[in-house]
């Protein structure tokens, strides 16, 4: 098997290519390790462009974790443009690491993650580029063994039939388990080919091997079961979990990128897990229980950080970030210490009853104050309570009056539509709530160049939460009630000019859907959507709805589904979901429990500052729920030159 560079083959072709600077790889803190030297070989690849895929926190931490190990290498891959990906084809270039331009095929494991689902079509042209075949069933020993990881992968089914298998949960200390299992097949000679090393790593009870599964149907196209069909692999498999983050301070060298990326910053991952329990929010059910990173981890993590890289502004990143119990020593202590070197901190999003103003002047005091951003998610109080995202316009008032009040002139909030039990008025309340933050930044202000921009995404339901079983509004529907809100913004004469109004249509969000509760029947819909040149989903500009479309009325017929029986069809309780044998440690009683109190309007508090509501995380994993504060402060206390 070639294991040499193809760089010569593909420096001819980057002249002709936009952006050839993404694909020649030597980033600052990249690492190139002696093939030779290793005997278990990873290509990491985020399925997306180099300028959104480099900043990946996941790939990014996998790709050190790796390297760190004596005898492992890991590089790094991302999706080819298309003007690249013909002039591979029409010369002969298979899939290549940007870290030594190998050709992915030569490496023990091809490693993907999926924050969306809208990356498969990617996976498929980086496996035909690397002449790998599609079909797991079809690869022999001489393959790498493709796996899925990512938020998506909790549902792999969609995929089944493309990857060797599936990692569910955090990928620090799984890599490194695999890793061993890998080393010691081939130590002994690759005993039993493909199979064996497949089943060693099924039979761990944290890997997902689908070719070890079969998928039984009732005639009415629902689940009848999921079967193990080897011995020794179990019937459920289970999510990883890394409990102690200070053991594992990631990336401590993270990557310059050589040309412009969607995120130019250093993160530091202040915590992971959230128990807010939003009903819409797969993120913050999958990841719990919360586990933070201590004080000083921070400190240390961004100092090394900063030294490694020169990045002048550190993301603290986390799924609420303001919820860290020591945030606010956090904040005042990394703005202390880098006052001289003007360096900013940010949060990628502030949950309205977390802000407080001297949060936020510790934030911009040595960056560019730039606006803020808030996630109500729900236009009335009523969805608000559907959803569990107990905020009330009021807090939302109050929060935005006092942001105006000291200086802020722009806000933006996110807002979803098409969530359970939502009507036209919900979604037109969003337009009332825009106008009442313009009007009281105008009077706390003083001025009229308030800015507010609402942006709405449309509701996707997702696997492991409360709203797994609920109908996902049509395409047409969603157009037209976000029709009528754009008409009552633009047709106010006294605010609508101060208000921004961002949606994206509807048609995203029911392939999203499609794909993400999904059973392995979409897998032939992928394929036949990347056979008609299908790529860069997760790109307006690329993205088909007409080409996904017509690949499902071309391929579902046959199951007897279609595209409405995976989105705007509500699941019963006692339906078998595809994903039911991946164990997110929450108990499905207790989502569907949540589902009910959905439906009947019920909040639900969250359980780090309540009595447990018994979700299944905790005693599963025998642990509590890890806070703070720890009492200690950054160091070292004086400002670091």
């Amino acid at each position: 098997m070639m294991t040499e560079s193809v760089f010569p083959q593909l420096e001819a072709l980057l002249p002709h290519v936009q952006k050839p600077i993404q694909y020649v790889g030597g980033e600052l803190n990249s690492t190139v390790k002696e093939w030779e030297s290793c005997d278990v070989r990873w290509a990491l690849m985020y399925p997306d462009a180099y300028e959104v895929g480099l900043p990946n926190q996941g790939v990014m931490i996998l790709y050190e974790v790796l390297n760190e190990r004596e005898g492992v290498l890991a590089e790094r891959t991302y999706s080819v443009w298309p003007d690249l990906e013909e002039l591979m084809r029409e010369h002969k270039v298979p899939q290549f690491t940007v870290d030594s331009h190998r050709p992915v095929s030569a490496f023990d494991v091809f490693g993907l993650s999926f924050s969306t689902e809208l990356g498969y079509t990617n996976m498929l042209t980086a496996l035909d580029l690397a002449g790998i075949p599609l079909e797991a069933r079809n690869r022999t020993v001489d393959h790498p063994i493709v796996l899925a990881g990512g938020h998506a992968a909790f549902n792999p089914e969609p995929i089944a039939e493309f990857i060797d298998c599936a990692v569910i949960g955090d990928g620090e200390q799984a890599v490194l388990d695999m890793t061993e299992i890998i080393r010691t097949w081939k130590a002994e000679g690759r005993p039993g080919g493909r199979e064996e090393v497949l089943l060693r790593l099924a039979k761990t009870g944290n890997v997902y091997v689908p070719g070890f599964y079969d998928v039984e149907y009732l005639p009415d196209g629902r689940i009848g079961r999921v079967v193990p069909n080897r011995s020794g692999v179990p019937w459920r498999v289970s999510k990883h979990t890394v409990m102690d983050l200070d053991e594992w301070p990631y990336p401590k060298q993270p990557l310059v990128p050589l040309a412009e990326t969607v995120h130019e910053r250093m993160s530091v991952e202040i915590f992971r897990g959230c128990t807010r329990g939003c009903r819409f929010c797969q993120a913050g059910m999958i990841t719990r229980p919360v586990r933070e990173r201590s004080i000083t981890g921070i400190g240390e993590m961004v100092e090394r950080g900063l030294k490694a890289t020169g990045f002048e502004e550190v993301g603290l990143l986390s799924l609420s970030s303001a919820d860290h119990t020591e945030i606010a020593d956090i904040a005042k202590g990394l703005a202390d210490r880098y006052t001289d070197d003007k360096v900013g901190l940010s949060l990628p999003s502030t949950r309205v009853d977390a802000f407080n103003v001297d949060l936020a002047n510790e934030l911009t005091r040595n960056g560019r104050r730039s606006g803020l951003t808030f996630a109500p998610e729900g236009g009335s109080e009523r969805m608000r309570k559907v959803i569990n995202k107990m905020v009330s316009e009021e807090d939302l008032i109050r929060t935005v009056s006092t942001a105006y009040g000291n200086g802020w002139r722009q806000v933006k909030l996110y807002f979803m539509c098409g969530l359970p039990t939502e009507t036209d008025e919900d979604v037109l309340q969003i337009g009332d709530m825009a106008v009442n933050v313009i009007a009281k930044g105008r009077e706390v202000s003083g001025q009229n160049d308030i800015r507010c921009t609402v942006s709405i995404g449309g509701f996707v339901p997702k696997p492991h939460t409360p709203f797994q079983w609920a109908p996902q509004l049509s395409a047409e529907e969603t157009d037209a009630r976000l029709g009528k809100l754009r008409d009552k913004i633009r047709g106010d004469k006294k605010y609508g000019r101060s208000i921004g109004f961002r949606y994206h249509d509807g048609k995203p969000g029911i392939v999203e859907g499609l794909l993400s509760r999904g059973d392995r029947r979409i897998g032939d819909v992928i394929r036949a959507v990347y056979e008609s040149g299908g790529r860069f989903d997760g790109w307006r500009e690329h993205f088909s709805y007409d080409r996904w479309m017509e690949a499902a009325e071309k391929t579902l017929p046959a199951y007897g589904v279609d595209v409405a029986w995976y989105t705007t069809r509500e699941r019963t309780y006692e339906e078998v979901l595809p994903w039911d044998h991946l164990d997110s440690g929450l108990d499905k009683d207790w989502l569907w429990e949540d589902w009910q109190d959905a439906l009947d309007e019920t909040e639900v508090d969250d359980c780090r500052w309540t009595p447990c509501f018994d979700c299944g995380v905790c005693p599963q994993l025998d642990t509590q729920i890890q806070i703070g504060p720890t009492g200690k402060k950054l160091l070292p206390l004086s400002v670091v030159k």
